[in-house]
């Protein structure tokens, strides 16, 4: 069953949004890497098998992401076998870490609607 957005319901979103909320506060409390600094985990998509995760993050500073990515890279193994110890699961999925644009993005199209919005009001 699909959802809106396109991601399916069932155990993979369950186990997303659980992931999603034990990565957050892994990385708040246990992850001692400057590299990865103040990062959001925006959504984990879970492989319909369980094998595989994509976990979308984002930063306050867009010139962060190359660090922050690298940082995530080498702690992707600390973090599953972290999450292994939270959720009992029979195999913990791989963790694939990738920047979420679409944060940006909408924060581009917005400033450009707002400027688009201000030169039809001094046009009139």
């Amino acid at each position: 069953m699909k959802r809106a957005g396109g991601r399916t319901s069932g155990r993979p979103q369950k186990l997303g949004d659980l992931m999603q909320r034990e990565l957050s506060d892994l990385l708040a409390r246990e992850l001692r890497d400057p590299a990865v600094g103040m990062i959001t985990i925006t959504a984990v998509d879970v492989s319909p098998d369980f094998s595989h995760a994509k976990v979308l993050y984002t930063t306050l500073d867009p010139a962060h992401v190359q660090d922050a990515s690298e940082g995530l890279k080498r702690a992707a193994g600390f973090l599953r076998s972290q999450l292994a110890k939270r959720i009992k699961l029979y195999t913990t999925p791989q963790l694939r870490f990738e920047y979420d644009e679409s944060v940006e993005r909408g924060d581009r199209l917005s400033r450009l609607i707002d400027a688009a919005n201000a030169k039809n009001k001094v046009e009139k």
